[in-house]
């Protein structure tokens, strides 16, 4: 993301542009794709700016948020992780996601397929989605072929007694 774009965002909004900010920002555009929680942000954030707090860290990701900078995601884990968004300072769906059950590998889906489903709603109910958020858990490539190889190895072995 571009420094220009972020500094006339917070601008606009009447906020001050500040290097704790502009550096959890930086953590952000380093990891895309991670998923990070504000503690994993919090300790990048700290080998930089050993004086940052994690309290600043909060604070900052909340103002990136109702900028629609960042995304809070919810991954059914315990944690907020937060993600940059898509399409920086406008409202938008999130993407979805795929989760694997083995690894814990998540994956981003950048296809947005509700839509048609949405706009059926809107028809028939006259229901106007505002967002929605899809989770899919499963196996990765990686874990389904080391589960297919265990069941092999399994009927492999039932087969030799």
């Amino acid at each position: 993301m571009e420094q220009d774009v972020f500094k006339k965002l917070l601008k606009d909004k009447g906020l001050k542009v500040t290097g704790q900010r502009q550096l959890v920002l930086e953590i952000m555009a380093a990891h895309p794709g991670e998923h990070l929680t504000a503690e994993e942000i919090f300790g990048l954030a700290r080998e930089q700016s050993p004086e940052i707090g994690l309290a600043t860290v909060y604070r900052a990701l909340q103002v990136f948020i109702d900028l629609h900078v960042i995304d809070r995601i919810s991954l059914d884990d315990g944690f907020a992780r937060f993600e940059l968004s898509q399409e920086l300072g406008s409202e938008r769906h999130h993407h979805h996601h795929a989760i694997c059950l083995a690894c814990k590998r998540i994956v981003s889906l950048e296809e947005d397929l509700l839509g048609p489903l949405e706009d059926r709603v809107m028809e028939r109910l006259g229901f106007s989605v505002a967002d929605h958020e899809v989770k899919l858990y499963g196996y990765c490539r990686e874990c389904n072929e080391k589960r297919r190889a265990m069941i092999i190895k399994k009927k492999e072995l039932e087969e030799s007694d």
